[in-house]
């Protein structure tokens, strides 16, 4: 019951929940010492989340439209970080920015929460997919597929018209 919890941050959350060690450390300790310790674990766990997140749904988006479009607002929410560490490192809370690091802890919970209901979301439908329940009728042949799915002439067909919404199409985790 404890494993799989634990078992999915550290293999998929993990860097997160990284940064999230080195960010509760920042915000509970008073030792210079300790603090540069956090410092890098913090930034071992955040560094790589952006590029992680790129990849992620790079991988999940079929199209190149569509997959344009998802990269593009995913690096704008990226770069947003700079503005908004901007205005919560305040120079009245040094040395401690108990505000920012608050922030950025709350930010990386939300990112630890909104993955893991991406990734439960995601398979969900790839099971619904291997049971069958998306499958297009394909060349007429209406035994093969649901007629709500679509009707498609050819697989190549479905394939280029849905992209990630084809039958076939499997969300990576």
């Amino acid at each position: 019951m404890i494993n799989a919890p634990v078992n999915q941050c550290a293999h998929l959350r993990g860097f997160l929940c990284l940064g999230a060690a080195g960010y509760i450390i920042l915000i509970v300790s008073r030792s210079a010492a300790l603090s540069y310790f956090a410092v890098y674990l913090a930034t071992c766990g955040i560094y790589p989340v952006i590029p992680n997140t790129i990849a992620w749904v790079s991988n999940n988006v079929e199209g190149s439209y569509k997959r344009s479009v998802s990269l593009a607002m995913v690096i704008s929410f990226g770069n947003i970080n700079g503005a908004v560490s901007s205005n919560v490192y305040r120079n009245r809370d040094k040395p401690w920015y108990p505000l920012g690091h608050g922030l950025v802890l709350m930010y990386i919970g939300i990112g630890i929460i909104t993955s893991l209901i991406y990734m439960i979301f995601l398979r969900r439908e790839n099971i619904r997919r291997d049971r069958g329940e998306r499958d297009e009728i394909i060349g007429g042949d209406s035994s093969s597929g649901h007629e709500n799915n679509g009707r498609f002439d050819t697989l190549e067909d479905a394939k280029r018209e849905k992209g990630d919404e084809w039958s076939g199409y499997r969300y990576t985790m």
